[in-house]
């Protein structure tokens, strides 16, 4: 059983009203007889609803695996945070296909998606299923709601710091609307549940926004490496700055490069370590991993049951001539793996020189002739549901691997590009000694290490592409180097071609649902569609 894991209790039914906007299609939150009167009446409530801001991030609903799911008309297996926002990430780039004929799930390789994708629908508003419980959290927390229920003194305080950290995960569920959405309803704690249509934020909009909002809470968070674990400190507002800021110019129009390096390297500079070994990133038992972890999604075998979250990253990645007692799982889904592109980034597929080359190719083809066979392209073994030790996680059925939001080789990267595109402050040596920190890690030695005359901003696309792959940044790093939809960069099946094909430069973003284009008037659809 893993350490400092929220208790994640029912709580939800006071939050029923939810944003208008996003409730004629799905119904956001569950009914039941609780209100917010009787669950925020002590202190003990509030730490239960605190749990639940968290929770939603692991869970699927109140009863799981399935059966009572927080975002209907949707599988409540395929409903989950990560399992949506991975695919968007990672489905639509040169990093993963996958073999299943669901709705819509083709679509993200063909890059031939709809405002009526029910994954994207699933997506869109499971992030904003989240961004209402933080909104209703934060509100509830107010000196004036404390006050009237007579909660003072360290209960309050405490209080106080978990409204601090629900406006960190409402800022990084709103950059994640602003990611891949472009644009969308903004709603915060001032504003009534229900009452009134929220208003659509610009991408421009929506990025200030989550900008000043780290801004505003990066002094009152928990200092970095000394708050619960899977908790946010201030390193994780550090980290989402950094993120943002290197792909500012996307999103704002504006270069922040500077501000890239200054963030990236308060978070180096916080104390935090590479773990020896890469291999064991992604373990049951990674957990154990804090000198590297910033922040995670914390999944626990036995008391996250899902089916999506790393639960979906091993058992969809296990199929064809693999053994699924190797992985820690109990059966294989036969449904995720790489194209020929990602095996290419490596010296070689065994993991024989850079040990982050970690694939299975017994009976699996390097080529796809058909995306919807397993067997077609390499499968990807990063996440095992074993311990360092070779044991097994807690339930062969539901994974133990918890999922860093942020890790130090991002920061490490962000550092070296953000200097690369000439990011004031950065030190184009130090650049080169945090890649090669990553370089000696995979390699067991300095024999991978590179010179300053190989540090360019197309090497460390690759460097991501082997540090960071099948972690939900490919899509975004693509599209900041212009290789998404342009010609210029091809992988197989990309826009529906066998050898690939440029698309439609509007699909840079997702649509916003048709569901919930006809439920708001205020709001209007992406170019494109």
């Amino acid at each position: 059983m893993k350490k400092n894991i929220f208790k994640l209790v029912i709580i939800v039914g006071f939050l029923a009203g939810s944003f208008t906007s996003c409730t004629k299609k799905l119904d956001l939150l569950p009914t039941n007889d609780v209100t917010a009167s009787q669950v925020y009446s002590t202190p003990a409530g509030y730490k239960q609803a605190f749990a639940k801001v968290y929770g939603s991030f692991a869970l699927t609903g109140n009863q799981g695996p399935a059966g009572n799911g927080d975002i209907q008309g949707i599988d409540e297996g395929t409903s989950d945070f990560l399992r949506l926002f991975w695919k968007a990430q990672e489905l639509s780039t040169d990093e993963a296909v996958v073999s299943w004929g669901d709705p819509g799930i083709q679509d993200f390789h063909n890059m031939n998606w709809s405002s009526s994708n029910p994954m994207l629908t699933g997506l869109y508003y499971r992030a904003y299923y989240q961004i209402t419980l933080c909104n209703d959290f934060i509100n509830q927390s107010s000196d004036a709601n404390l006050a009237a229920r007579n909660i003072t003194g360290a209960d309050a305080a405490a209080i106080k710091v978990y409204a601090t950290e629900a406006r960190f995960l409402r800022a990084y569920q709103y950059s994640v609307i602003m990611d891949l959405f472009g644009t969308g309803p903004m709603a915060t704690e001032k504003d009534a549940l229900g009452s009134v249509l929220p208003a659509q934020a610009s991408r421009a909009d929506l990025f200030a926004y989550v900008e000043s909002e780290l801004k505003a809470i990066e002094s009152t968070l928990v200092t970095p490496k000394a708050n619960e674990y899977g908790r946010a400190d201030q390193a994780a507002a550090w980290s989402l700055l950094a993120r943002i800021y290197l792909n500012a110019g996307v999103y704002s129009g504006t270069a922040r490069f500077a501000d890239a390096v200054t963030y990236s390297k308060k978070v180096i500079d916080a104390g935090y370590t590479l773990i020896p070994n890469y291999t064991q990133l992604m373990l049951a038992d990674n957990n154990t991993n804090t000198s590297e972890f910033i922040l995670c999604i914390n999944y626990d075998g036995l008391r996250t049951q899902n089916y999506g979250g790393t639960t979906f990253l091993t058992h969809a990645a296990v199929g064809g001539s693999m053994a699924a007692a190797k992985y820690g799982i109990n059966g294989g889904w036969s449904g995720i793996r790489s194209t020929k592109n990602l095996p290419a980034l490596f010296p070689d597929v065994t993991g024989t020189a850079d040990k982050r080359a970690q694939f299975y190719t017994a009976g699996q083809n390097l080529d796809i002739t058909d995306l919807t066979s397993f067997t077609d392209g390499y499968a990807v073994t990063k996440y095992r549901n074993i311990t360092k030790t070779g044991g097994n996680g807690s339930n062969l059925a539901f994974s133990d691997i918890d999922f860093p939001i942020f890790r130090l080789g991002e920061q490490y990267l962000i550092y070296a590009e953000a200097t690369l595109r000439g990011g004031a402050g950065g030190d184009a040596a130090l650049a080169l000694t945090y890649v090669n920190n990553l370089r000696t890690r995979a390699y067991g030695s300095a024999t991978g290490n590179i010179t300053s005359s190989q540090l360019t901003t197309d090497f460390v696309l690759d460097e991501r592409g082997r540090e960071l792959y099948w972690e939900g940044f490919r899509r975004t790093d693509l599209i900041r180097y212009n290789k998404f939809v342009e010609s210029t960069y091809l992988w197989p099946w990309k826009g529906g071609v066998a050898s690939g094909t440029s698309v439609a430069s509007f699909r840079k973003l997702y649509p916003i649902p048709s569901s919930d284009i006809s439920s708001n008037v205020k709001l209007t659809q992406n170019p494109g569609y």
